[in-house]
């Protein structure tokens, strides 16, 4: 569609107009007469109301000072700014501490639940001993087993148990590859009798849960209660080579140092070998006031014990009287012994948590 010869008509008289108004034209006739002259008038009006040099300058001096101000104003508000940003520091820690708190009782699966797993992460970050550091594992480890029978009991999906049992293993083979290390280097077997106590615990807990969980996640929980069978059975053997010359093998898998299984040519002087138990001596029979023996009588003591046949005289000389020897009616009644109190028992407490403690009476 072609544009209408009148739409064309205005537009070139517009050009020319324009051209007549700059200067780059030059008039016809009366071309645009009336217009050109309302144009002219227009200008003289202008250029009459033109402000003199000094008004001109002051009006300099005024920018030139809003520029100033401007190039200030930066500065001014940087400090507001950072002052903002403190303000808003402040209220991501506050609801940060709230969202963390929130946390504490999130299950697997839920929203918070990596802010729990943030927080732990940061417990550990601040522990600097090895053993504690191997214990607030074990500790979170068992924290997944619990939450994952609270998913059994709400019926939560599949995926929460995936998640729960893969971050259970998780701080299951820090905890025990931190463990074994020390024990290695330290000794200890109850470090490791109560290791395996704890796996075997765990493992018992899982057991209970397998029926309960979704059908698809039963392989996990085999999965989780295998590695479980295999601290226990690490632990086994560990301690077993505690009183060789060679311990370990010298290399590391999943769960730490892997022990040696050769055979154990024993270290006398090894300081991982197993003390003796602690025995208590049987209480004493002897009466009150008569300390008990300590060592047999001398080979010159004179044996004050009662005969028991007729005396054989001398050889030579006045033969001592007979001293008749008292039947039983006759004899002094016997001492009631007293029986010495057994020492007190101390409880030690538990190296992991969930054991009981050990008691050595």
């Amino acid at each position: 569609m072609g544009v209408p010869g009148w739409f064309a008509r205005e537009r070139a008289d517009g050009d020319r107009f324009a051209d007549l108004v700059d200067g780059t034209a030059s008039p016809e006739d009366d071309e645009f007469a009336h217009e050109l002259a309302l144009v002219g008038g227009l200008r003289e009006l202008g250029a009459g109301g033109a402000p003199d040099a000094e008004t001109r300058q002051r009006i300099r001096d005024e920018i030139a000072g809003r520029l100033a101000e401007a190039e200030a104003a930066p500065k001014r508000r940087g400090h507001v700014v950072a002052n903002l940003a403190a303000a808003g520091v402040a209220l991501v820690l506050a609801l940060g501490g709230i969202t963390l708190l929130l946390s504490k009782d999130a299950l697997p699966g839920d929203p918070l639940y990596g802010i729990k797993r943030a927080g732990e992460s940061t417990a550990l970050g601040l522990t600097f001993d090895e053993q504690d550091k191997a214990k607030k594992h074990l500790e979170f480890a068992a924290n997944r087993v619990g939450e994952l029978d609270e998913l059994t009991r709400q019926g939560a999906a599949t995926d929460a148990y995936f998640t729960g049992l893969t971050d259970f293993e998780t701080d299951l083979r820090a905890g025990v590859s931190r463990l074994t290390a020390l024990v290695t280097d330290q000794g200890g077997q109850t470090r490791l009798a109560d290791l395996r106590t704890w796996a075997r615990q765990q493992s018992d807990r899982l057991g209970l849960q397998v029926g309960h969980a979704p059908v698809e996640a039963r392989d996990k929980f085999a999965a989780a209660r295998v590695l479980l069978d295999k601290v226990q059975e690490r632990t086994t053997d560990l301690g077993s080579r505690l009183v060789c010359y060679t311990i370990t093998t010298g290399s590391s898998d999943e769960l730490g140092a892997v022990p040696a299984d050769g055979d154990c040519v024993r270290d006398p002087d090894s300081p991982h070998a197993v003390l003796p138990p602690v025995t208590t001596p049987p209480p004493s029979s002897a009466p009150t006031g008569s300390p008990a023996p300590t060592s047999a009588p001398p080979s010159a003591a004179v044996d004050t014990a009662a005969p028991t046949g007729p005396i054989a005289p001398p050889t030579g000389g006045t033969p001592p009287p007979v001293v008749p020897v008292p039947g039983p009616t006759n004899l002094p009644p016997l001492p009631t012994p007293t029986i010495t109190p057994k020492p007190p028992l101390i409880s030690i407490p538990p190296l992991i948590p969930g054991l009981p403690p050990i008691t050595i009476g």
